[in-house]
């Protein structure tokens, strides 16, 4: 299963979104079978879009059997953070904007 959560994007970002992806609440898209190719795809155009944005925010999230916890993450956003591993968990830190 593959999640996208949103926050503040444009209504461009959404329509996208949603026609590609099944939206369960405002801002929270998700779909229950998709190819990693398919999700790289989605995430090139949020990526390449993501710059026009005012304050937003975007993580996906699907299954990995290959990274810690078995969950992958990607952000995009305020506040910056990065995913690490700490003693097998995932946790987000915060990236100093410099």
């Amino acid at each position: 299963m593959t999640l996208l959560v949103t926050r503040n994007v444009s209504d461009r970002m959404r329509g996208f979104l949603s026609s590609s992806l099944l939206e369960l609440a405002p801002g929270v898209y998700s779909t229950p079978h998709i190819s990693p190719a398919v999700r790289e795809r989605i995430w090139a155009v949020v990526a390449d879009w993501f710059p026009h944005e005012d304050s937003a925010s975007v993580i996906m999230v699907w299954a990995d059997p290959t990274v810690p916890c078995g969950q992958a993450v990607r952000t995009l956003g305020v506040p910056p953070i990065k995913i690490v591993a700490v003693d097998g968990l995932l946790t987000a830190c915060h990236v100093p904007v410099l």
